[in-house]
């Protein structure tokens, strides 16, 4: 078992787990991602991303052997396939559902796909309940630690959500070069001004 526990950045597509994959690049932390998804309209500082993690349900594990200290984004329909063998320090991140879908139809349209195969009350009511089942399975691991951050609070005080992350990952991150990472601007699809 590593000896300093894996980050891992969780939540919908949509939620804003780049941003935190941002905050926790800019704060000091080393980034496991590999560019294969690039910066684009819809995320244009990037993704964060690694392909690999796609093959959680498979078992393809091993790339965690070296990920000790380090963060990763893992969407949260695969969370749950992390081997229980590793620490975990996960940062949840969550948006109002309302504006991961408007933001997902947004960005399907873009990509000339069809936003309403499945209807959006179907949607909503199917991605809470999802929501709502991985923290209860987060929330009962023993090797899990976890912290829940709304992409509205990192918005509206990214100083007290770099600190409240610093706190879980229990390191000397740069808690102000982390809410440097925020852009008012990129807070698109808001419910609420």
């Amino acid at each position: 078992m590593p000896s300093s526990p894996i980050i891992v950045v969780t939540g919908l597509p949509r939620s804003g787990t780049s941003l935190m994959m941002r905050m926790l690049h800019l704060g000091g932390v080393e980034l496991i991602t590999d560019g294969v998804r690039s910066a684009d309209s819809d995320n244009p500082r990037g993704y964060y991303e690694f392909e690999p993690v796609k093959r959680l349900p498979e078992g393809d594990t091993s790339w965690l052997q070296d990920a000790a200290g380090k963060a990763v984004k893992i969407v949260s329909g695969l969370v749950e396939h992390l081997p229980d063998q590793y620490r975990y320090r996960i940062i949840l991140v969550t948006r109002e559902t309302a504006e991961v879908l408007a933001s997902q139809r947004k960005m399907l349209l873009r990509r000339g796909e069809d936003p309403d195969t499945v209807p959006e009350e179907t949607m909503a009511r199917l991605l809470a309940k999802h929501l709502e089942r991985t923290r209860r399975w987060l929330k009962s691991q023993p090797n899990v630690s976890m912290i829940e951050v709304a992409y509205h609070d990192a918005v509206a005080d990214p100083q007290s959500t770099a600190a409240q992350v610093a706190q879980l990952v229990a390191r000397d991150l740069d808690v102000d070069r982390m809410a440097s990472a925020v852009d008012p601007s990129l807070y698109r699809n808001r419910l609420t001004p």
